[in-house]
């Protein structure tokens, strides 16, 4: 494992049942960096991120984080490690208020009034929605209002890791806009992220490495500017230009 990568995926394969999703993962995600990890649909990009955090289990191959092997960890284990996992479908609770949400992410407080006030007011000016919604039961939020939730649930103790599946599915443009903003922010205070995408723009704006997969598999392992640059690239690894 080298120092420079904080996660490393050797060979993994996992099987759901009797399918075979990954077939020998390879991936390398840098520490201090945003990587984008992108593919067609069924590529297997979540099932990578679900593999990462516990959910599925490899049937083959390592998974190391911070030079440890994470490969046969529970789930509560691996986010222990300070691992933060925002999957596609929020996993907002809908009946409790925005304070409410954030309070259960926050492990080491019993109380709203024991949550770090700088992080709280850091938080905010990442995403003033949830400030402003403190009070409002999360399920009335907007699809935007809830994945800024959603990431400021991930965010509300410092995390070395933040792995998302999809952060801008199903934004309006402006919020991708604010949400781009927000990761930048936070790459900037150090964390090191790791981001499923379908929206090129996206991927484009903030990525620091890239890699493709296709059918259980990375094809393609880089940087992204240079695939960003390189359009006949972008066509024959996933059918657009960016």
């Amino acid at each position: 494992m080298s120092q420079e990568n904080l996660l490393e995926l050797k060979g993994v394969h996992t099987h759901i049942g009797a399918y075979h999703i990954l077939h020998g993962v390879d991936l390398a995600v840098p520490k201090g960096q945003l990587t984008m990890l992108l593919g067609r649909n069924g590529a297997g990009k979540t099932t990578t991120l679900r593999t990462i955090m516990g959910l599925w289990s490899a049937s083959r191959g390592k998974i190391t984080f911070a030079g440890k092997d994470i490969t046969a960890l529970h789930t509560p284990q691996i986010a222990g490690m300070n691992i933060a996992y925002v999957p596609e479908n929020m996993g907002i609770f809908a009946d409790l208020t925005v304070k409410e949400n954030m309070l259960l992410a926050a492990r080491q407080a019993r109380h709203a009034a024991q949550m770090d006030p700088a992080r709280l007011e850091w938080i905010f000016k990442l995403f003033p929605a949830v400030e402003k919604f403190w009070n409002h039961p999360a399920g009335k939020l907007s699809g935007g209002q809830k994945q800024m939730l959603a990431v400021s649930r991930a965010i509300v103790e410092p995390r070395e890791l933040l792995i998302v599946d999809e952060p801008s599915k199903g934004l309006a443009p402006a919020i991708i806009n604010n949400m781009i903003d927000a990761f930048d922010q936070l790459k900037k205070s150090g964390v090191t992220i790791l981001l499923v995408e379908q929206n090129i723009n996206f991927a484009k704006r903030l990525g620091d490495t890239v890699a493709v997969m296709d059918n259980g598999v990375v094809v393609h392992a880089g940087s992204m500017s240079a695939l960003a640059q390189d359009e006949a690239l972008q066509r024959s690894l996933l059918g657009l230009s960016l």
